[in-house]
């Protein structure tokens, strides 16, 4: 690229600018972003690229305004396949809040799923929506970028931080560890069973694994909550073996479940990272080794789980009212320990 096809540096970098640079039709560039499909992968990357060189963030906000109206929704980016939203409890409980506050306000609610490829990012900037809610990703997932790149509201549920954005969700360190301590008690030979490390989303044990090599912040919080409370009890972290779930779901655990147990027959006690890895492992592990959950769900109190109660409704709210405008709601102590038979000395 040629020094004069740089715009001045006193004004903000145009569609126009992007494509004189990459020798394409300004309307191309429009496509790139609002109707990928229609352009094809050569002119695409042209326009990317002229994009990252001018530092072009995307189409002006105030430009969809005018050409779409006041949209009247919030967006909620899940990084996960679409079905999740109706098949996970805890996710379902999270949009529950987030629709209710934009059925009080006259908004609509459009679920953007991602973590499907190279479209994400087209699909996040192109979403005709006023604010987003991302749900809890990794610092490297691109559909961050993406979505504070077009200069609307941004609210972050669960983490990772980012600058500019809104951070909502419980201190999952703290509570780790408080009810670590509660399933560690009089244990041996502890275990977690955990919710995926990173967007790869393998399955595989480990000893010992080290919470900072963690990709999820939620995962690694509690991770590192957990060896807290197995290093206030005199426990190695390196003797805990950790079984990384693929899903939040009772198949997955019961199968990971299993796999440790073949490796470490002698296991007396599981942290599971949800109730719903805690279900799946019930059905693995014998009636004398203690358990714990996370979520206080219906399925824990039916199986007298010992669990953490935290309200993702609540949190859906908390994030739904952040992205429209009003103040954060501080949701960091929002949880407490549960304690139930599933912990008792002698099983359940």
């Amino acid at each position: 690229m040629q020094p004069s096809s740089r715009p001045s540096s006193s004004r903000r970098v145009t569609m126009t600018d992007v494509a004189r640079a990459a020798g394409v039709s300004p309307m191309t560039v429009s496509y790139t972003y609002n109707r990928p499909d229609r352009v094809s992968e050569e002119s695409r990357a042209k326009v990317l690229d002229a994009a990252a060189t001018l530092g072009y963030p995307g189409p002006d906000p105030s430009a969809r305004s005018l050409r779409y109206g006041a949209t009247q929704t919030l967006g909620v980016v899940l990084g996960e396949h679409l079905t999740y939203a109706f098949d996970d409890p805890q996710a379902v409980a999270f949009l529950a809040g987030v629709a209710e506050v934009c059925a009080e306000r006259g908004y609509g609610l459009q679920i953007v799923p991602t973590g499907t490829g190279d479209g994400d990012r087209d699909r996040v900037v192109g979403a005709a929506v006023d604010a987003y809610v991302v749900w809890t990703t990794t610092a490297d997932d691109p559909i961050l970028e993406a979505a504070r790149s077009t200069r609307r509201a941004v609210v972050v549920h669960g983490g990772p931080s980012l600058e500019g954005a809104t951070l909502i969700g419980i201190d999952n360190h703290a509570a780790a560890r408080e009810v670590g301590a509660a399933v560690f008690e009089t244990a041996r030979r502890p275990a977690v069973l955990s919710l995926p490390v990173d967007r790869q989303r393998e399955t595989f044990l480990a000893p010992g694994l080290d919470p900072t090599v963690v990709a999820y912040p939620v995962t690694r919080d509690r991770l590192a909550g957990y060896r807290d409370a197995a290093d206030a009890r005199g426990i190695a972290w390196s003797d805990v073996l950790v079984g990384v779930c693929r899903t939040n779901d009772p198949g997955d655990a019961r199968s990971v479940m299993r796999q440790m147990l073949d490796v470490a027959p002698d296991i007396d006690a599981v942290a599971a990272m949800s109730d719903q890895l805690a279900v799946g492992a019930l059905e693995a592990i014998p009636g004398t080794v203690r358990i714990s959950g996370w979520d206080d769900s219906d399925a824990a109190r039916e199986r007298e789980l010992t669990t953490v109660a935290q309200s993702l409704r609540e949190q859906g709210v908390a994030c739904a009212t952040a992205a429209l405008g009003d103040p954060a709601p501080d949701h960091r102590d929002a949880w407490r320990v549960v304690r139930r038979a599933s912990t008792e000395a002698l099983g359940y």
